[in-house]
């Protein structure tokens, strides 16, 4: 036995349990997800994809298809019925033409479209990573931005919501391949509509939808869903409020055809042009474990009980959220309308984000430092945290305790100000300890 990485596991079970996260893209699988990512799936090398035939209905439809399929290895029947489970359940949880189960990872999602539907130096529209975007949306830094042509859009910073005006100026300008709607420290609910009606404005655009923060609100029917509203493309994790396996998804609308031929480069083809970017255009073999574990995720969010989840994610950020207004903490946006929550602790207690960060790891409890809008601080000392309530959601956590780590995050907040002791941060430890120790992660229940 490898006691050192047996003892850090043991490590992290006790940390987990006995702290709370608050990190929005952060949750918590359930023992049979976190059982089927260590199953012998892993030995299994499985390029190329099943049949598609018959993924539109039940689970027992879906797995009795006998249609060839498109592998490049043998021994693939049980993989085949694995990896088709996966994709019949992710087209039916969002309502989608086709989904790709395949990315290791949200940002290699993003990548995979980007690779199937534009030419080096086509423009993208995004949103600004400052302003609460992600940096697979045109940080200069990633593969993506040397590669294609990125401008951004901002946000209101009266409202915190997306800047529309702008996001159409900017669109009739640049006359951008795709439009890009996604966000990792975003508290409002996009205007999906609104952003359509510009894409169809602008000859072969694509409207593709980042959703990975919010893909489980859509799950659970507290989110709209993008592919409803006229969008063609919505990537996202299989983590974060989706409560999966950490991966990627992709799912489209239009014609699916067979991976083996190249199809017209049209908006109808996208399913197949996406199929053909991931195996072989940007990935090799899939994750046959995390996969089969992505179809167990899948099930589980078709369950009714995920949609009272999902109510209860947002019920409880907006109650996070008004604790926090009333203990002298300025929100950007003023609140929020999905899960997560974006503070402004300049502003509020004069302290910048990272020290506020590490004050709350000493009693427990886990957010992020983050930058806000139009910030002028270093990346590393920003002005803001980001927190949400997905993880503790998924525990049981109520208004009740809610309130509490309101209590908490204030108190904390002082002494990091001066205005308290920090001897009563030990205390505060044992507190979270206490309280977290009362709801067991899912997979130690």
């Amino acid at each position: 036995m490898d006691r050192k990485v047996f003892d850090l596991i043991v490590a992290e079970t006790n940390r987990q349990n006995q702290g709370l996260e608050l990190i929005p893209s952060e949750n918590y699988v359930s023992r049979q997800v976190l059982d089927t990512m260590g199953s012998v799936f892993t030995n299994k090398y499985s390029e190329g994809y099943p049949n598609f035939d018959g993924l539109d209905g039940d689970d027992d439809e879906i797995v009795a298809s006998t249609g060839e399929d498109y592998r490049y290895y043998g021994g693939q029947q049980n993989v085949n019925v694995v990896e088709r489970l996966a994709i019949g359940r992710a087209r039916r949880l969002f309502h989608a033409d086709h989904a790709n189960v395949q990315p290791h990872s949200g940002a290699q999602a993003n990548n995979a479209v980007y690779n199937a539907w534009l030419q080096p130096g086509d423009t993208v529209l995004g949103m600004n990573l400052g302003h609460g975007g992600h940096l697979t949306h045109g940080s200069p830094v990633t593969q993506s931005a040397k590669i294609y042509n990125f401008i951004a859009y901002g946000t209101n910073p009266e409202t915190g919501d997306i800047d529309y005006d702008e996001l159409e100026r900017l669109a009739r300008e640049h006359q951008p391949k795709i439009i890009l709607v996604g966000y990792s420290a975003f508290m409002k609910v996009p205007d999906f509509d609104r952003v359509a009606k510009v894409g169809r404005e602008v000859p072969g655009c694509l409207l593709m939808a980042d959703m990975a923060h919010v893909a489980g609100l859509i799950a659970g029917g507290v989110h709209p869903n993008p592919l409803e509203h006229g969008f063609h493309v919505m990537t996202t994790t299989t983590h974060k409020t989706l409560r999966g396996p950490r991966g990627g998804l992709i799912l489209s609308m239009g014609h699916v055809g067979s991976p083996l031929r190249k199809p017209e480069h049209t908006l109808e083809n996208i399913p197949t042009l996406i199929d053909r970017s991931v195996f072989p255009g940007t990935q090799g073999g899939p994750l046959e474990h995390i996969i089969a574990a992505k179809a167990v995720a899948f099930y589980e969010a078709l369950q009714p009980e995920f949609r009272e989840y999902a109510a209860n994610i947002v019920h409880n950020a907006k109650v996070l959220a008004d604790a926090l207004k009333e203990r002298g903490f300025k929100l950007i946006g003023g609140g929020t309308e999905n899960h997560l929550i974006l503070i402004n602790m300049i502003e509020s207690y004069g302290v910048d984000g990272k020290k506020f960060e590490r004050a709350l790891d000493r009693i427990g409890l886990t957010l992020n430092a983050n930058s806000i809008p139009n910030d002028t601080r270093k990346p590393f000392e920003p002005s803001g945290v980001r927190l949400g309530t997905p993880a503790i959601t998924t525990r049981g956590l109520g208004e009740t305790e809610m309130v509490q780590i309101a209590d908490w995050m204030q108190k904390t907040a002082e002494v990091c100000a001066g205005k308290r002791d920090e001897a009563e941060l030990e205390k505060m430890r044992e507190e979270v300890r206490k309280l977290a120790l009362r709801f067991p992660l899912p997979s130690e229940k």
